[in-house]
């Protein structure tokens, strides 16, 4: 543990053993199967003036594979190229969000996801609209509705999510109705059913942001509410520190979005876009967690089941007696994070931004 994050996030030797002969099954078949076949246009304005915007391994989990981020030149979308399959998200996913890697990636959310800013993000909806029901997508285990609760005490706040976590926030009371599966599979059966709804860094992990985007104006009630936050692809933070960017999010974000494509495509679609931030929805985690990615590629290979062998005990105490050693850096980047917080929310440092949007009115 590092100042909250976990570079390697503990397992029984046991338990990766057990688990590794199935891993290198999957693997001896090679990563290219995980990947399709590389498309020669951008997927959100149909422009061939793409451009490479990032080349990258795995450096959340350090599964074996390399990913491509591209840029479109008219539109300045960029997607990674070529894409994931279904089973390839299945594979980088594993062990991340409710397995071994879950400590690192809880780190990551509830830095997104605070109390305060959760709060921040109901009041802000609260200012244009006192729902009586609201979805929160992509919503794990329902923390984000069990805060605003707070803040709007009438409204009934459900989650949907593709994970196992939507029923554990049911059963904890966080959400009164969890709905499990894909937004755009769900769609038609919640037609019409919520006047709020919210994604919070939900739509970079789509495989089709239009469609999600479609599928929440059919959700939404006419006069409804859609919130919606996402990393910023032009931050100054990208450019500073590359690779190391933590809202990169490789190999998992599969689309980073302008905020001026979203806007557009959202009166496309029949909203009316009532509100912008880049200030409230920044995270100030960028110099930590990217000297953290940092040094987890550069420390000594971790026991993972995807390793051929275990590391030997000479070189499980380097790795610890390392990760000691980084820990004053670590402490001092997030330090360095806050600090500079109010001077990015107010500069084009800012990480990520907050759209809200009404749903106009059906013709």
């Amino acid at each position: 543990m590092t100042g909250g994050l976990t570079l390697t996030a503990p397992a029984t030797p046991q338990a990766v053993a057990e688990r590794r002969p199935a891993y290198l099954t999957e693997l001896a078949q090679g990563t290219e199967r995980f990947h399709e076949p590389r498309r020669p246009d951008c997927p959100w304005c149909g422009s061939t003036r793409l451009r490479t915007r990032l080349r990258t391994t795995d450096l959340l989990q350090h599964k074996p594979g390399s990913f491509t981020l591209v840029q479109c030149g008219s539109c300045a979308h960029s997607f990674q190229n070529p894409r994931l399959t279904s089973e390839g998200l299945d594979f980088y996913y594993r062990d991340f969000c409710e397995g071994r890697y879950a400590d690192q990636a809880e780190w990551i959310f509830r830095a997104r996801t605070s109390t305060h800013r959760d709060r921040s993000r109901a009041r802000a909806l609260a200012a244009f609209i006192e729902p009586e029901s609201w979805l929160d997508i992509g919503t794990g285990q329902g923390h984000f509705p069990a805060v605003a609760q707070e803040v709007l005490p009438y409204t009934a706040f459900d989650g949907l999510d593709s994970g196992e976590g939507v029923e554990e926030g049911r059963r904890a009371g966080r959400v009164e109705r969890a709905h499990q599966g894909l937004f755009t599979d769900l769609a038609p059966g919640l037609e019409g059913g919520y006047d709020a709804l919210s994604m919070f860094h939900y739509l970079g992990r789509s495989r089709d942001p239009r469609e999600e985007l479609k599928a929440a104006h059919r959700v939404l009630r006419p006069g409804g509410h859609l919130m919606i936050e996402l990393p910023d692809p032009e931050s100054r933070f990208a450019k500073l520190l590359g690779k190391w960017w933590i809202s990169y999010f490789q190999p998992q974000h599969l689309h980073l979005i302008p905020l001026a494509n979203l806007r557009a495509e959202l009166r496309a679609l029949g909203y009316t876009v009532v509100a912008v931030d880049r200030s409230e929805p920044h995270v100030p985690l960028d110099l930590a967690a990217g000297l953290a990615l940092f040094a987890g590629r550069h420390l000594p290979d971790a026991d993972d089941p995807w390793r051929t062998k275990a590391p030997g005990g000479a070189q499980r105490i380097l790795r610890k007696v390392l990760m000691y050693a980084v820990a004053p850096a670590f402490l001092a980047a997030c330090a360095a994070d806050r600090v500079l917080a109010p001077l990015a929310r107010r500069t084009r440092f800012s990480n990520a931004y907050r759209v809200i949007a009404r749903r106009d009115p059906d013709a």
